[in-house]
């Protein structure tokens, strides 16, 4: 019976832990893991460039994927605030007909491009402050939903559909900018306080779901 050292010229190897480097095609049992591992190619991709916004646009929401992305709302020119929408599939973006409720940038975006939701942000009226709006879109328009419990911009957002969402921290200045540990999730009908970021921060970077999330 063919083995393996026969096919392949040698042992696998027992040891106390991963080698280091590695050779592609490399295979050893890890005997204080108790398991067998193998090397595995490894591959890097390069970044191109896509299609341009038909909006140029600052600190705007983004979402979706690759292939069906979805920005919306953004600074046009400081203290201008925009309403516009655009859809991206995978090579150009258009203009979406309706825009957002409440012209804003900086706010939490999360979902798919058929299902988003977005909450927060900045808004020019009085003076450059965070708004409670939210507002969900179905691929077409979008719509008013309840407002969030703590008005805030720059927050982390993260879910996977505009029925299950979070957003967290953020800046509520009313005059001078405070940073917030506040979190709130999003059932698909409310929004509901829920326990704090246990650092209180601005211009967070947020992704997972509702029951897995990372700031």
């Amino acid at each position: 019976m063919a083995t393996y050292k026969g096919i392949n010229g040698f042992a696998v190897q027992s040891l106390a832990s991963d080698p280091s480097p590695l050779d592609e095609g490399q295979v050893w049992y890890n005997n204080t893991s108790y398991a067998f591992k193998l090397a595995a190619a490894t591959t890097t991709g390069t970044w191109a460039s896509g299609g341009s916004l038909n909006t140029a646009r600052y600190l705007g929401g983004a979402t979706g994927s690759s292939t069906a992305a979805l920005a919306a709302g953004g600074n046009t020119n400081s203290p201008t605030y925009t309403t516009a929408t655009e859809k991206y599939n995978g090579t150009s973006w258009t203009n979406n007909p309706t825009g957002l409720n409440t012209a804003r940038a900086y706010s939490g975006v999360s979902g798919p491009q058929t299902a988003a939701l977005l909450a927060g942000g900045i808004i020019a009226a009085p003076a450059d402050l965070g708004t409670n709006a939210s507002e969900s879109f179905n691929g077409t328009s979008w719509t008013n939903l309840p407002n969030i419990n703590t008005s805030r911009f720059a927050v982390g957002s993260a879910g996977t559909t505009n029925t299950a969402a979070l957003i967290y921290g953020g800046d509520i200045r009313p005059t001078s900018p405070i940073n917030s540990a506040a979190s709130e999730s999003w059932n698909g009908s409310s929004w509901s306080n829920i326990p704090s970021l246990n650092t209180a921060r601005v211009g967070l970077v947020g992704f997972g779901t509702t029951t897995a999330a990372l700031a």
